[in-house]
C-alpha cells in the first residue's frame, strides 16, 4: 500500500522535532503555521501512529516518534550525500559520450563541433562510432549510441529525425580529368567514363539506386568499394569517375581532386541529428546534442551548393 506522504513532510517533522515548537518549525521552513500543522497531520494519519505529543506549552516526541525521527534522519542524511555527490560530478562536468555518424558526416562535422565541446567541458570523454548509414541507425535505437548523424532513419517510428543540411551529390574526379573543366555535368555523360561506385550495403548506394531508377542511361560500375575514401582514393589515382555527398569532398585546395555538379537529374540528402524517441540523454549527452543543433552549417568553399531542384529517393 502506497504511503500518502512526501518529502516536505518528513522534513516538517525533523524540525518539529528538533525545535520543539509548531511555531518555530514553521518559521525555519517558511510556511504558515496552518500549512504547518496539516503536514504533520497528513504524515501521522499515513502512518496510523501518533508521533507527537502536544500541550498549550511543549510539543514532545512519543517513543515511536523517537524511533521514527532516527530513521527520518539518516534518510535525509543519506539523501543529502547523494545529491552532493550528483552535484560533484555535474561540477567536474565528468561522462561519456557515444555518437554514431557516417564517415562523411563524422569528417565533414565532428571535428569543429567536438574541439568545442572539449574546450568546454574538457573532462567528457566523446566516442565516436564512424559506420555505414544501417549500423549508425541500428546503434541509436538499440542504445548503443546516444544519438547519430545520419541521412536515414527520417522514416523510422521510433527516431526522431533534425535535419542540419541539405547537400548534392557531385561527380568527382582529378584535376586533369576533362570532367574538372564542365561546369555541370549530367548523368548520361557519365556513364562514358569508367565508373567507380560503393557497395549495395552503402546507404548512399541505395538513395542513389532508387533516384535513378528511371534513368534508362546511367553510370555502370567497374570498381566498387565499401567506403567513399576508399572510393575517392581510387578516383585520386585516376582509375575512373565516382559520385559522392558534397560535404564528402575534400576542399577546394586539394591539388588532385574536383568536384562537378551533376544534373538530369539532381539527387540530394538530408543529414541530421537522429536520436530514439522518449530516450532522456545524459546531461553530458544532450550538451553535445545542442552543440550539433545550433551548428550553422555553410557549403565549403569550392562545393557546389545544391539546386533548389530535387529527386526525392
Amino acid at each position: 500500500m502506497a504511503l500518502n506522504f512526501n518529502l516536505n513532510d518528513l522534513q516538517a517533522f525533523r524540525a518539529v522535532a528538533e525545535l520543539s515548537s509548531f511555531r518555530k518549525a514553521a518559521a525555519a521552513l517558511h510556511v504558515s503555521q496552518p500549512a504547518f500543522s496539516r503536514r504533520i497531520e497528513k504524515l501521522e494519519e499515513a502512518l496510523g501512529v501518533r508521533l507527537l505529543e502536544r500541550t498549550t506549552r511543549q510539543v514532545s516526541l512519543t517513543s515511536v516518534g523517537r524511533e521514527f525521527d532516527r530513521k527520518v534522519q539518516q534518510l535525509l542524511d543519506d539523501l543529502d550525500q547523494t545529491l552532493l555527490g550528483i552535484r560533484g560530478v555535474a561540477g567536474t562536468r565528468m561522462g561519456e559520450v557515444t555518437v554514431a555518424c557516417v564517415p562523411s558526416a563524422a569528417y565533414y562535422f565532428m571535428p569543429k563541433v567536438i574541439s568545442r565541446y572539449h574546450e568546454r567541458y574538457p573532462k567528457v570523454r566523446v566516442r565516436v562510432l564512424d559506420a555505414s548509414a544501417n549500423e549508425v541507425l541500428r546503434a541509436v535505437s538499440e542504445g548503443d549510441a546516444d544519438f547519430g548523424l545520419n541521412f536515414v532513419g527520417g522514416q523510422e517510428p521510433d527516431i526522431e529525425f533534425s535535419p542540419l543540411i541539405e547537400e548534392r551529390f557531385v561527380a568527382a574526379c582529378r584535376r586533369d580529368h576533362e570532367l574538372a573543366r564542365k561546369r555541370k555535368v549530367s548523368w548520361s555523360e557519365l556513364a562514358r567514363y569508367d565508373y567507380i561506385t560503393v557497395s549495395k550495403s552503402s546507404g548512399n548506394r541505395l538513395l542513389l539506386d532508387q533516384a535513378l531508377s528511371g534513368l534508362a542511361d546511367r553510370p555502370h560500375s567497374i570498381y566498387e568499394t565499401q567506403h567513399v575514401t576508399t572510393m575517392l582514393g581510387l578516383v585520386e589515382a585516376g582509375l575512373g569517375v565516382a559520385v559522392v555527398p558534397s560535404i564528402a569532398m575534400p576542399g577546394a585546395e586539394h591539388p588532385l581532386l574536383a568536384s562537378v555538379p551533376l544534373v538530369d537529374p539532381v539527387v540530394t540528402r538530408k543529414v541530421g541529428l537522429i536520436r530514439r524517441k522518449g530516450r532522456t540523454l545524459s546531461a553530458s549527452a544532450d550538451r553535445l546534442y545542442s552543440f550539433f543543433s545550433e551548428l550553422k552549417v555553410a557549403p565549403r568553399k569550392g562545393t557546389p551548393r545544391a539546386s533548389r531542384s530535387r529527386v526525392t529517393p
